[in-house]
């Protein structure tokens, strides 16, 4: 069975790597597909990332992970992936659920949204993520500063009018299994949200970039998780989203 480990547009696919070594390990296929190189030919941003990860597949049988805002491209990302291959199931690991219909602008706190426009330069360009939050929050998310660096490095300069694009509608979603795994309290909203459609949950309450500075547990927890979804019988359309 193939993984497909997708990064948060906001960050760089290498935020995935230890996860992907450990699970390699574990006899687990796994892809990464590279979103960053979807940012630069201007709008739409999310048809062109959801097939970069329908891609991944590899026309095989596959189980789309998503982690943070990786997590609403994944309901297009198996509808265009259904055209090559059968999904088997999604994860959301600390992410968004997908928002059909909506864009990040419309579901985040206003005060937020605000913040994040103020950030923007004048041709439209917001600054890294990891610029996002000040120094001093990264550096306790991730404490080592070889790890800080690599991070920050591989974080691409991003155009304000990604956050502001609407997700398209996808009838039927998410016609096969699906399940959450919680990694930090902001998440608490989403993870309550899979419990009520149903979906297996688990949590790992250690933070939101824990892919990088504990990679074995959150391997850990998603292999449980995918024995999980491997059990479930296959789900009716989760309904509206948001």
């Amino acid at each position: 069975m193939r993984l497909v480990l997708v990064h948060s547009p906001f960050v760089g696919p290498a935020s995935w790597d230890a996860v992907a070594v450990d699970l390699a390990g574990r006899g687990y296929e796994v892809s990464l597909p590279d979103l960053t190189g979807t940012l630069t030919g201007g709008p739409p941003y999310i048809p062109r990332q959801a097939e970069a990860v329908a891609r991944a597949t590899a026309g095989r049988p596959a189980v789309l992970v998503g982690h943070s805002a990786a997590g609403p491209l994944l309901a297009l990302a198996g509808a265009l992936a259904g055209l090559r291959a059968q999904v088997r199931g999604y994860v959301f690991v600390d992410a968004r659920l997908p928002t059909p219909g909506q864009s990040w602008t419309d579901t985040a706190p206003a005060d937020l949204v605000a913040q994040r426009e103020a950030l923007a330069d004048a041709e439209g360009w917001l600054p890294p993520w990891s610029q996002w939050w000040g120094d001093e929050a990264l550096a306790e998310l991730l404490p080592d500063p070889r790890m800080r660096r690599a991070f920050a490095a591989g974080c691409p300069r991003l155009p304000l009018a990604m956050v502001g694009e609407v997700h398209p509608l996808v009838p039927g979603w998410p016609a096969v299994p699906a399940a959450y795994l919680q990694l930090s309290e902001a998440y608490e909203g989403q993870a309550a949200r899979a419990r009520e459609l149903g979906w297996p949950v688990a949590q790992l309450m250690t933070h939101h970039l824990a892919l990088l500075t504990e990679p074995v547990r959150v391997a850990g927890a998603l292999c449980e998780l995918l024995s999980r979804v491997g059990q479930l019988r296959q789900p009716g359309p989760a309904g509206p989203l948001g």
